[in-house]
């Protein structure tokens, strides 16, 4: 199998790196990975040796002829193509016509993608299909605010960008994932920081769903090229990232099992007809006690890599798809299994719960538990120099964030 094709994976972050040790894992095989800049996670790396920086990557008219140039060098095998965030997934789906004869690859179509990555159209679904959701609703981020209708809704709300990509590619002082506002005030605070910066798109006005860490839910599905969802996980967060400009990126989740959530989450994808990697961000809401849907992201997330201590490689599932061509039943993945970035001190110190601190400690202690950074057969010096400073600079942020 590992000389019947060749994974080629788009970004050098931490979701480019575990998806490149899925592929080692799986099959032995070192991917070839194309970037826009060096990043750590990849840059030092005995399994990210084969890389190409093209720093025009996500430039108007240069991604496919980049992508098809290098098709062209490695002629021979089937290229297998994996996106890594939402830009360049964009990207691949936009292109797709172009880039099909050259490479293989399974995303949903650009209206689908549109509809998921547009929270307020993503909502709109959710609501035709029975999906439950926080309260949302829509402003333009040229309104301060003053005409804007927050009947039926609670404060505090939070506020995020309607278009997630634009958004991830902007950079100016008071940026955060998002806002917090406790007031009318403070939204039209924020709407109008937005608007000055340059967003002035819609922004979604959602109901804050109070909860810690441990309220939050991650679902990660692999729906195959003829819409059938193949494999469905759930998993509990157990800590996010407290930077303010990072939050609502896990580090650290404990698998779990919910049929009917899970089933849920999956007949969902198959009606609306989608295709690839989903992964659902998640809150249990604490006044009806049901867990609700915030976003769907369309690839994996880069937390998913905790699928493969359920026995569900990241990789196998594209290569069995797109590669083998299986059909396979629905699997619901279970398992005891732990998954963490952080030091075993910030787990211990940080979570607050003491029966998930019970948990914790037990799947430790019985192996059942992964760090994807500290991959066993990635034995680069540099790169063992930097996780061990991070992982430092992890109980830094945790105290500073407390």
């Amino acid at each position: 199998m590992e000389n019947t094709f060749v994974p080629v994976i788009v970004g050098t972050d931490i979701n480019a790196y575990t998806m490149a040790i899925s592929f080692h894992q799986e099959y032995g095989i070192t991917p070839w990975v194309i970037g826009q800049a060096p990043l750590s996670f990849t840059e030092w790396s005995d399994i990210t040796t084969q890389i190409e920086y093209h720093d025009d990557l996500r430039k108007l008219g240069r991604f496919t002829p980049i992508l098809l140039d290098f098709a062209k060098r490695h002629a021979g095998k089937p290229l297998l193509l994996i996106g890594t965030n939402d830009a360049y997934v964009r990207l691949i789906v936009e292109n797709a016509a172009a880039l099909q004869p050259a490479y293989r690859f399974n995303y949903p179509t650009l209206d689908l993608l549109n509809k998921f990555q547009h929270k307020a159209d993503f909502y709109q679904l959710c609501d035709h299909y029975g999906i439950p959701h926080p309260v949302t609703k829509t402003a333009l981020c040229s309104d301060p605010a003053s005409e804007f209708d927050d009947r039926g809704l609670r404060y505090p709300v939070i506020v995020k960008p309607n278009d997630t990509v634009k958004y991830m590619y902007m950079h100016f002082d008071g940026k955060e994932k998002v806002f917090k506002c406790v007031d009318r005030m403070a939204l039209a605070r924020v709407l109008t920081l937005l608007n000055a910066n340059g967003y002035s798109e819609s922004a979604l006005i959602q109901e804050y769903i109070p909860g810690a860490d441990d309220a939050l839910w991650d679902s990660v599905v692999y729906v195959d090229r003829q819409h059938h969802a193949q494999m469905v996980s759930l998993a509990q967060v157990v800590l996010q990232e407290h930077d303010r400009t990072a939050i609502g990126n896990y580090t650290a989740l404990i698998a779990r099992f919910d049929a009917v959530l899970m089933n849920q989450l999956a007949d969902f994808l198959e009606a609306v007809g989608y295709t690839g990697y989903a992964n659902f961000d998640m809150k249990r809401d604490p006044c009806d006690g049901q867990i609700k849907i915030f976003e769907a992201n369309t690839r994996q997330g880069r937390a998913s890599y905790y699928i493969t201590g359920l026995g569900q490689n990241l990789a196998r599932n594209l290569v069995d798809d797109c590669i083998k061509g299986e059909t396979k039943p629905r699997v619901l993945a279970k398992g005891d299994f732990l998954y963490s970035l952080v030091p075993k001190f910030v787990l211990r110190h940080f979570v607050k719960s003491p029966a998930l601190h019970q948990e914790i400690n037990q799947l430790i202690s019985g192996k059942n538990w992964v760090n994807p950074l500290f991959y066993p057969a990635d034995h680069n010096a540099k790169r063992r120099r930097f996780l061990f400073l991070r992982q430092l600079n992890y109980v830094r942020k945790y105290y500073r964030n407390r």
